[in-house]
């Protein structure tokens, strides 16, 4: 009987958020495996992120998309054309944010900058190009599950 007591006081909101961030998570897992993604992991987290972020998903789902392409272009390029350094990592960062600024995608700057350090801080046996294309893959699996999901299972409206 001391459950019943636990179970009472959670709110059905909060079950089904969770039942639906869950299917989602698992779905872009599936996928990302069943296609065979190095880096699989990627896509659960982009779907997480979109689902229980407070910024509208689609809104969301468009940053992280152009962000990551741009980050993984960037990354890919200076990887491939320069030494790791401090300075390269330093100005990789500040060209994410100029660039995002120069496109109007200020709310993808973030995601620039989280995907350019994947690639120039994380050791690799590929080149940086396949690294940054299988980020930008996995994360637009990921985008997309969320997106699939947020559309046909919305959360209610909240009233104040």
């Amino acid at each position: 009987m001391a459950n019943a007591g636990i179970l009472s006081g959670v709110n059905r909101d909060s079950v089904l958020d969770s039942v639906r961030t869950t299917l989602a998570a698992v779905a872009a897992l599936l996928l990302a495996r069943l296609l065979k993604l190095p880096e699989y992991y990627w896509a659960p987290i982009s779907t997480i992120v979109i689902i229980q972020s407070t910024i509208p998903p689609h809104l969301l789902g468009w940053q992280r998309f152009v962000g990551t392409a741009l980050g993984a272009l960037l990354g890919a390029a200076l990887a491939s054309y320069f030494s790791s350094s401090l300075v390269v990592y330093a100005l990789g960062i500040f060209v994410c944010g100029m660039l995002a600024w120069l496109l109007r995608v200020g709310g993808a700057y973030r995601f620039a900058a989280i995907t350019l350090s994947i690639i120039l801080l994380i050791p690799r046996d590929r080149p940086p190009w396949i690294t940054g294309w299988h980020r930008f893959l996995e994360v637009s699996l990921g985008i997309a599950v969320a997106l699939v999901v947020t559309t046909v299972w919305p959360l209610p409206k909240k009233t104040a």
